[in-house]
């Protein structure tokens, strides 16, 4: 049931009680944030270096503790008929659990507030009629602004009470429509038990997520993110952790939820920040020449060019050393630079190799001369300067991006190590139309730095992390994926994205073949239904274009009770547009005025000649400013209270084809919670009809 605020309050008054516990978990929470403040490291301490390593985990900590006065400090309360962990046949008491974003305990260190991931707290996201998993009840609250104004009760362990309680939850449904002002928040307070399950996956495996939009499956990921760190906190801290989004504006969408949950030491990145660290990226490709260039083909490519430049010897080596001289013949290194081929390691691993295994054949020599070296001497070997020189010779070293340079510039190298790979057109299309006379001067396009970054991957391994959350994947081209997977080679990810909001031109046409790229191939594909964000009015009309987009795919059912508005206008003009803008704006959130990015000019005029104030996507929302002047092509992974969408034919007239630019489409329609106007001038596209 449910007790608002303003309803008589029962006699032993637990809406007080409850309000009671709040400001007491609030006393102690300040009460752990001080004594992190008051931590004397003066005598603790052994040197400089330590004492700079400790005061840092010690400020992490203290920001971790926090108290965010508009976020509540917990959202839930499980009331176990027995005590957990304890054998039901022993009759142990039950005990009592607030559920919140973060552990609470008083002064003799008791709990006032149990971590959401911790394993307690799981029965609130999974315990239900049919499996009540030992709770009496459990029990939500609802919010305003920071204070505790209702609480809605289930009975799971109760025969008489009916089931189904759990799906029309009022408070349930008032958190998630709540009004959107300002970044991304959490979702702790809402999370089912599909994507808790998902939440909770173990760190060793990969889980892929197809989910259509408002399933969750962007907060699904960063909640993964924080229950991990959770679960495993010494070995990711060793390893690292990172998320990985479409673009700048939304990673700034999103980068304060986890910092709301207490972790402060993910990294945030785009494709192209991984990759650009050897290519300053400042030119483009035209779709043709994109797709090649992200083909998985291209790789083998890369593989061939860099091996290249082995040449297998034809002259020995003659190392002097004193009075002696000793000769390793040509079929002999010949030998060890095939060995070292054979084995298939980085190109830069077995350049270092070579001179050691040189010297160890010099060793064996010396031995059966009878000396008795030992490891200095084949260093000092390895370090002569004929041997230096044979390495040279035999394996020179490769620079990455002269590499890439010359295959895109040098039509005759690129035709011998593309042979039987790419054709003579394929080869053409790539193939860079002007010399360049050096790196740095070249004008490399975002996927150059993708194959630059392959290319070093060759010769020399890259670091790999523990965890990788990896969102919007659905627009990543197979040797994206692949940068992104030597990114996490030794650990594991979480791949969120929709197939049907794929808009480049290289889209992933299935999770089976992305996560093979990725280089997981045993990778679980899970897959989210139910629609929490968009209104069942917005979604419907939206799931028209899937059979166009994307066939065969599960439509999002909107779980929704409240319908939203939505409403279709054709127009005159921009002073419609920014009339729907204004209209919208009277009501409480944020608003996203979203159009093709031809006519992002036209309307930000209107809107200036209006004197209505707007942000640009990324930007965070005030109450003072709520409108949003979003292109098309940035509205992904982006939600807005309210959306105005204008000229859907433009939307899809803005793409290099009629799919693109319809997947286009489907992304600008889904970006609202609560409601949607559409305004046109032009016809609407016939797949809408």
């Amino acid at each position: 049931m449910s007790t608002p605020v303003d309803d008589p309050a029962p006699l032993d008054d637990p809406l007080g009680r409850e309000r009671g516990h709040l400001a007491a978990s609030r006393a102690a929470l300040r009460a752990m944030r001080e004594d992190a403040e008051s931590l004397d490291i003066k005598d603790v301490t052994a040197n400089w270096v330590n004492a700079q390593i400790l005061e840092r985990q010690i400020n992490e900590r203290i920001k971790a503790l926090a108290d965010l006065s508009d976020t509540p400090l917990f959202f839930g309360r499980l009331d176990y008929l027995h005590a957990p962990g304890m054998d039901l046949a022993e009759g142990a008491d039950g005990e009592r659990f607030y559920i919140g974003r973060r552990h609470v305990h008083d002064h003799d260190g008791d709990p006032m507030v149990i971590d959401w991931r911790a394993p307690v707290s799981q029965p609130f996201y999974r315990a239900s009629k049919k499996d009540p998993m030992d709770i009496a009840l459990r029990r939500r609250f609802g919010y305003t602004r920071g204070d505790i104004t209702a609480y809605e009760d289930e009975h799971l362990s109760d025969p008489t009470e009916p089931s189904g309680a759990a799906t029309t939850s009022k408070l349930l449904q008032q958190e998630i429509e709540r009004p959107r002002v300002g970044p991304m928040r959490d979702i702790v307070a809402t999370i089912q038990p599909e994507q808790d399950e998902i939440v909770r996956s173990g760190l060793n495996g990969t889980v892929c997520v197809q989910g259509g939009p408002g399933t969750g499956k962007t907060a699904v990921g960063l909640h993964r993110v924080a229950y991990l760190l959770y679960a495993h906190r010494e070995r990711l801290a060793r390893t690292g952790t990172l998320v990985i989004g479409p673009n700048r504006s939304f990673l700034h969408y999103i980068e304060q939820v986890l910092p709301a949950l207490g972790e402060l030491a993910v990294q945030q990145a785009t494709v192209d920040d991984l990759v650009s660290r050897n290519a300053e990226v400042r030119g483009t490709d035209d779709a043709p020449a994109a797709v090649i260039k992200g083909d998985a083909r291209m790789a083998e490519v890369l593989r061939r060019a860099v091996y290249s430049y082995v040449t297998l010897p034809t002259e020995p080596v003659v190392v002097m050393r004193g009075s002696r001289r000793w000769r390793v013949p040509a079929y002999e290194l010949e030998d060890i630079a095939r060995e070292l081929l054979d084995r298939d390691i980085r190109y830069g691993a077995a350049r270092d190799a070579l001179p050691q295994r040189i010297a160890h054949a010099v060793l064996v020599q010396m031995e059966r001369s009878g000396e008795a070296p030992d490891d200095r001497v084949q260093d000092a070997v390895a370090r002569n300067t004929a041997v230096k020189a044979a390495v040279k010779e035999i394996w020179p070293p490769v620079d990455p991006a002269k590499l890439v340079l010359r295959l895109l510039t040098d039509a005759d190298f690129l035709a011998v190590h593309a042979e039987g790979i790419l054709d003579e057109d394929e080869q053409k299309t790539i193939l860079w139309a002007k010399p360049v006379r050096s790196v740095k001067s070249a004008k490399w396009s975002a996927a150059d730095a993708v194959l630059i970054d392959e290319a070093s991957d060759i010769v020399e391994r890259t670091h790999s992390l523990g965890h990788v959350v990896l969102d919007e994947a659905q627009d990543l081209s197979p040797m994206q994926y692949r940068a992104v997977g030597r990114r996490c080679t030794t650990g594991s990810a979480t791949v969120l994205g929709d197939l049907a909001q794929g808009t480049t031109p290289w889209a992933t046409r299935s999770w089976d073949e992305a996560l093979a790229h990725l280089g997981k191939v045993d990778g679980v594909i899970e897959e989210l239904t139910a629609g929490f964000r968009v209104p069942t009015d917005v979604i419907t009309y939206a799931s028209r274009l899937l059979p166009h987009i994307a066939p065969g795919l599960t439509p999002v059912a909107s779980v929704r009770e409240n319908p939203g508005f939505f409403d279709l206008r054709e127009i005159g003009g921009t002073e419609e547009v920014v009339a729907a803008c204004v209209e919208l704006l009277g009501n409480e959130g944020s608003t996203g005025l979203i159009a093709a990015d031809a006519r992002v000019a036209v309307l930000a005029e209107a809107l200036d000649a209006a004197g209505i104030g707007y942000l640009d996507p990324g930007e965070e929302t005030t109450e003072e400013t709520r409108l949003t002047l979003v292109p098309a092509s940035l509205a992904k992974g982006l939600e807005y209270d309210y959306v105005v969408l204008d000229e859907p034919q433009a939307v899809v007239d803005g793409e290099p084809d009629e799919r693109t630019g319809l997947r286009r489409l489907y992304v600008a329609l889904t970006r609202a919670v609560s409601g949607l106007i559409v305004t046109h001038v032009a016809a609407l596209p016939g797949q809408l009809a």
